[in-house]
């Protein structure tokens, strides 16, 4: 599971990068203020990387996955892709726990 949602973390570092090179651009808004944001975004994605086995950090990804819908009142666009990084968040967290559990299982003897 760490692997899929360490993945899905890091794609979110980028794109919220990416949406800060756009955000820079909104007319209410100072660069400092962008950046600000972004960057404490870029290092809960880094850090949550390191974290996934501790107790809440899924929950902490929730909250960042939910952040992220929620900036889409600054840039439009990321509204969808703050949809579709939950979804791969849960299924990292979804799928990542099956792949754990078949390689928790002993292997099965051959005849």
């Amino acid at each position: 599971m760490r692997t899929l949602c360490a993945s899905t973390l890091i794609g979110e570092f980028l794109v919220i990068g990416f949406a800060g090179l756009v955000a820079m651009k909104h007319p209410d808004l100072t660069m400092g203020q962008v950046w600000t944001v972004c960057g404490i975004a870029m290092a809960l994605c880094v850090l949550l990387c390191g974290m996934l086995s501790r107790p809440g950090a899924l929950a902490v990804g929730w909250a960042l996955q939910i952040g992220l819908i929620a900036s889409g009142f600054v840039v439009g666009t990321m509204f969808f892709l703050g949809v579709i990084f939950a979804a791969l968040w849960w299924a990292s967290i979804h799928y990542g726990r099956k792949v754990d559990e078949i390689r928790a299982r002993p292997a099965a003897p051959t005849a």
